[in-house]
């Protein structure tokens, strides 16, 4: 390969095409003619694009998509876009300026919402069955978990934990959303989703319980509320994580900002 030009050079192959052309007949004559000509064509810069997801490393919604990433060990860029969800490069590839966000190969644009991402990836590529399994009914459920996870239960997490991310919380208002969760939220989640199976409506781990285990963490900046939460979702919330090693450090890393959160509101009582 010619780094220079990005075309096949032939002419320093060991082989003397010289001597060789004697021997072969006038259509192999041809052939090889016409492997040099398509050979040396260059390669097109948009046929090496690959898809890119830009993230953030502590950011529960971005560890489902970072996940799935890993566990196909896909080809994809992973981009750290903290500090650059507001330039004009981000603002232009993606106007609601939020992560994750999973840039397309050539002119396809991008898909941001980690739900749909986490789909799209698992639709488009081998083995992503195994997360999203293909099972019409089973699909459904999955699909409904993440809905309710997305309408229902993550609404309460802001006033409880954004106090993590520096943005002004009151104790009262976390105290409802909590409230809520223990009386509404975690009963769904444990005798309905999770009734007969580890994980929910499933043996084995899903896009749904990477939609909802890595937000349970949040939970941890206030730490009388977590000393609450039932030990059952603690120990779903522990066996999804540990259920993908290669996404440990980002676990970690959110893991890590809320139990060492010292701020307001965190000694604050349920």
């Amino acid at each position: 390969m010619d780094a220079h030009n990005n075309v096949v050079d032939l002419d320093n192959c060991s082989i003397h095409f010289e001597l060789f052309f004697k021997k072969i007949s006038k259509s192999s004559i041809l052939f090889f003619f016409l492997l040099r000509t398509v050979a040396s064509w260059p390669v097109s810069k948009a046929s090496i694009i690959t898809m890119k997801l830009h993230y953030l490393p502590p950011s529960a919604n971005s560890h489902g998509c970072l996940a799935i990433i890993r566990q196909l060990k896909l080809d994809i860029e992973e981009v750290n876009a903290y500090g650059k969800t507001r330039t004009p490069e981000f603002l232009a590839m993606n106007p609601c300026h939020t992560c994750p966000c999973l840039e397309l190969d050539g002119d396809d644009g991008a898909i941001w919402e980690s739900s749909a991402i986490m789909r799209y990836l698992c639709v488009n590529n081998k083995g992503g069955e195994e997360l999203y399994p293909t099972d019409p009914a089973l699909r459904g459920k999955i699909d409904m978990v993440m809905d309710w996870r997305q309408t229902s239960m993550y609404k309460e997490l802001p006033a409880i934990a954004y106090v993590v991310f520096g943005m002004e919380q009151k104790d009262e208002d976390a105290k409802k959303s909590f409230a809520n969760l223990l009386a509404e939220h975690f009963p769904v989640l444990l005798d309905v989703y999770l009734k007969d199976t580890p994980f929910c409506y499933s043996d084995k781990p899903t896009i749904a319980d990477l939609a909802i285990a890595p937000t349970l963490t949040f939970l941890k900046c206030r730490k009388h509320f977590w000393a609450k939460v039932p030990e059952k979702v603690k120990e779903y919330h522990a066996r999804v994580l540990a259920a993908f090693p290669d996404t440990k450090e980002n676990f970690d890393m959110l893991d890590g900002m809320c139990t060492g959160y010292d701020g307001a509101g965190a000694d604050c009582e349920p």
